[in-house]
């Protein structure tokens, strides 16, 4: 018995042996646990296509602000060009037209035979050369042209700025992409880079306000109680009323009348300068042939030096664009007022108190400084007077 159970224990341990040894010759490493992922709900697919789509908008958008950016920079460098080519055409032709009249006054004053010859025609082929750059400087307007890029420039920079604050704040919708194109669009019309073919008109037959901005779209009027209701009140919309009467009675008429005579005095310069350079290279030719032809060349030179002197040097084109883009600010502020008081009802405004405060700070003034203009607009009405105050006091 003793032998059987030792022959037993024997054969229990090296069966379990046995056992372990094939259990480790033979085990199966485990499988990875597949896990199916869960049927997305509706819910969380529309949030997944919500996310996607404001991705998309941004990338839009932020493609926008670098095309901004790029054409800040570009207005930028070509207003430098054009204010460079204003000094030196205005140098230039000043000094080709003094150089002719001194050359004039040489030959009048006694030469003869070969010299007089060579100063005639020395004197009138520079009034001749003074006269056609005259002519093509008058017409492109160089001082204009550096004021309408300094104005690009400005309001590009503008629009950057309120895209960037459209990014920062929230996420941005089609609407804002569409709204930033539509500007960028507006002032690449406002304000042409080219000369040829698409350059603003120097001399329109009326003065017109600048317009960089897209025309606003139509909305339905809406009927609704007024009430005190995202910041806007009755009081308010009165105050904004009365804000566009004094504009359109006072800042907007001053401007259009110095807008037009500044206008008209660059018409009548642009004309003359051309007209006496070219009387000087008349008279030129007939020096020796009496002391009129002499005294005519020498005056109309002077004159013509003063007249280019006083229209270039003076930028009389750029007052005139200067002129031209305050009206149309004005312009636009009206536009804005007229558009955001009846336009919309009260939910889809913009918040009254921002509003207010935003045409305070266009106007450079203060709160209380705007609803005391209201007052004093309101109270001419009732007396049948006109109010004395403009509505800017920014220019």
């Amino acid at each position: 018995m003793a032998s059987l159970r030792a022959s037993g224990l024997l054969f229990s341990s090296s069966s379990c042996s046995c056992s372990k040894g094939i259990n480790a010759a033979i085990s199966v490493p485990k499988l990875p646990r597949i896990r199916f992922p869960a049927t997305k709900t509706p819910l969380k697919l529309v949030e997944e296509l919500n996310l996607r789509n404001g991705f998309t908008t941004s990338a839009k958008l932020y493609a926008i602000l670098e095309a901004v950016a790029d054409r800040v920079e570009m207005h930028k460098n070509i207003g430098e060009q054009r204010d460079n080519w204003n000094k030196l055409l205005l140098n230039s032709i000043n000094m080709i037209t003094l150089t002719a009249a001194t050359m004039v006054g040489v030959a009048a004053g006694g030469a003869a035979g070969a010299p007089l010859l060579a100063l005639k025609l020395s004197s009138t082929l520079l009034f001749s050369a003074a006269t056609g750059m005259l002519i093509i400087m008058n017409k492109i307007q160089p001082s204009q042209l550096a004021e309408e890029q300094r104005n690009a420039t400005r309001l590009f920079k503008q629009l950057y700025c309120q895209i960037q604050t459209t990014l920062a704040l929230r996420d941005p919708t089609e609407l804002d992409v569409k709204d930033a194109m539509e500007k960028t669009l507006a002032l690449d019309k406002a304000y042409p880079l080219p000369l040829l073919g698409k350059m603003i008109e120097k001399f329109p037959e009326n003065f017109e306000p600048a317009v960089w901005w897209p025309k606003p779209h139509e909305s339905p009027r809406k009927q609704h109680k007024t009430q005190a209701k995202n910041g806007w009140s009755e009081d308010l919309e009165k105050e904004m009323g009365e804000v566009i009467e004094v504009i359109k009675r006072k800042d907007s008429e001053d401007y259009m009348r110095l807008g037009n005579l500044a206008l008209k005095v660059n018409k009548i310069m642009a004309i003359s300068g051309p007209l006496l350079t070219g009387i000087a290279a008349a008279g030129s030719a007939f020096v020796g042939h009496g002391s009129w032809a002499a005294i005519v060349a020498v005056t109309a030179g002077a004159l013509a030096s003063t007249v280019n002197t006083f229209e270039h040097g003076g930028q009389v084109g750029m007052v005139v664009e200067m002129y031209r883009n305050s009206a149309g600010f004005f312009k636009l502020l009206e536009e804005s007022i007229d558009s955001t008081i009846p336009g919309k009802d009260l939910e889809k405004r913009e918040d009254g108190e921002m509003f207010e405060m935003n045409v305070a700070l266009k106007l450079g003034r203060s709160l209380s400084q705007l609803r005391d203009l209201a007052r004093k607009s309101s109270t001419s009405h009732v007396h049948g007077s006109t109010i004395d105050e403009f509505a800017s006091k920014l220019f």
